[in-house]
């Protein structure tokens, strides 16, 4: 039985085979260059720094647990999505991955477009000054009052993910006396090479409308004859966490071909496709990401090849990197509490975070790495499994690694590739209180999303 199928969640004695797991690595102390943010180095002192700041002064003045973001290398990212792509490309930042206001003025400086799902992300978008025309609206299930708004603020494109949102859209767009731009969602029938959850192109599950059957096909019929709504191509969405470019060959292939049925029938050619996101990136040294310039090139030839095959004008290609961007760029900063050894086991740190603010090696089984990051140590390894103070012994962060065994209360550990997924995933759970975000650059931190207080909890809770 997998443990994600156990009926009382992850067994927190499940020990994996001799083996099984991989070798420590040669040097505990160093940081693999892949996985860390580009400014993290270690210093002569053995403390790690990040923009110039000791961890050690950062936990100081802001407290543990606390995600630490390398803006430096945020801004970098979106500059190297934007310059693989060129001015015939649009890249969308998915905001699902982490947003803040700081974040949206960020991309706007650096010229990438935003991606939101929710009324909260869009609210967030538009009040932190992001062009209302630079905005996606994605979800399955978008309400009204989110449709509503998104169109009255200009929206650059919706994107239509169901037969009743087609109507919904429509509706909403004529009663407010406009055209509003969208693109079909379509489910390809690729299903990537990736967990169950995450993986959004097969037909059984919630998201678009599939290309099987015909359905995507009527879909754009509809859209067609809407005098509210003016269909500019069509999306498609694979998984998260790819590296493999064969899924985004075969979907590229599906929806050109669905191009050159619209043409035929409708004598149209749209004018744009967008083949989503989902690349991924190093949570350990095991894992090998593409650079932008080789995503950039492997797409263009795709859709440059199919699209010569059928006959169509290259379209305007666009794509959703969000992972791909914010994810390297940070760190969760923890400071070690119990040490517990098990005897022939394992050695289970506990931390003063958890699972409210990394649910994600709960949910997926994601694979992380750690490090010592206040000290340097010349200690032999020792097993170890790093875990939160939840009251679930699911409450994992670090399933297996290695760290010194002279680890001691106090220390600070650090989990990198932590910029996605978990701030905006971070939860209350045991009334915890989510993390702040603090960017750093040049020698300098600041707070971008503050630390919650009880008083926050409090404020909430009505009696």
């Amino acid at each position: 039985m997998s443990r994600s199928a156990h009926p009382a969640g992850p067994r927190h004695a499940d020990v994996l085979p001799e083996g099984h797991y991989t070798a420590p690595a040669a040097d505990l102390n160093a940081l693999d260059p892949r996985v860390w943010a580009r400014t993290v180095a270690r210093g002569a002192d053995g403390v790690v720094s990040v923009g110039g700041i000791s961890v050690k002064d950062l936990a100081e003045e802001f407290g543990s647990p606390a995600y630490i973001l390398d803006e430096d290398d945020f801004r970098a990212r979106c500059r190297a999505w934007r310059q693989a792509f060129g001015a015939d490309a649009d890249v969308f930042y998915a905001g699902k991955a982490f947003l803040s206001r700081a974040v949206v003025r960020w991309l706007a400086e650096e010229g990438l477009n935003l991606d939101v799902c929710s009324g909260g992300e869009l609210a967030t978008a538009l009040g932190a000054g992001m062009p209302a025309e630079r905005i996606a609206l994605h979800g399955n299930n978008k309400s009204t009052e989110e449709i509503t708004r998104a169109v009255e603020a200009g929206v650059g494109r919706i994107v239509l993910d169901s037969f009743q949102e087609i109507v919904r859209v429509a509706h909403i767009a004529e009663r407010l006396g406009k055209r509003q731009r969208v693109q079909v969602r379509v489910t390809v029938g690729v299903e990537a090479h990736t967990h169950e959850f995450i993986a959004t192109a097969h037909e059984d599950q919630k998201f678009g409308i599939a290309l099987a059957g015909g359905q995507a096909a009527e879909a754009v019929r509809r859209v067609l004859k809407l005098d509210g709504l003016e269909l500019i191509g069509i999306h498609s969405h694979i998984g998260s966490q790819i590296f493999d470019m064969a899924g985004f060959e075969v979907s590229a292939r599906r929806v050109v071909q669905l191009l050159a049925e619209v043409r035929d029938e409708h004598g149209v050619e749209l004018p744009e496709i967008d083949l989503g996101g989902g690349l991924g990136i190093a949570y350990t040294s095991e894992d090998d990401p593409r650079e932008p310039h080789e995503i950039a090139k492997a797409l263009g030839d795709i859709v440059g090849r199919e699209c010569e095959a059928a006959g169509l004008a290259v379209p305007r290609l666009s794509v959703e990197p969000g992972r791909a961007i914010v994810g390297p760029t940070a760190f969760t900063l923890y400071e070690v509490g119990t040490v517990k050894e098990l005897a022939g086991l394992r050695t289970y740190v506990s931390v003063d975070g958890g699972m409210s603010d990394n649910i994600r090696t709960a949910l997926y089984d994601a694979d992380y790495t750690v490090a010592l990051v206040s000290r340097s140590s010349d200690a032999e390894p020792m097993l170890s499994r790093v875990v939160g103070k939840h009251c679930e012994s699911g409450d994992i962060i670090v399933r297996d690694a290695f760290l010194p065994a002279d680890l001691a209360p106090g220390d600070l550990l650090a989990v990198p590739a932590t910029g996605a997924y978990c701030r905006s995933m971070a939860s209350n759970y045991n009334h915890a209180l989510r993390p702040p975000v603090v960017a750093v650059k040049n020698g300098e931190a600041r707070v971008i999303v503050r630390r919650e207080t009880e008083e926050d909890l409090l404020r909430l809770d009505v009696g």
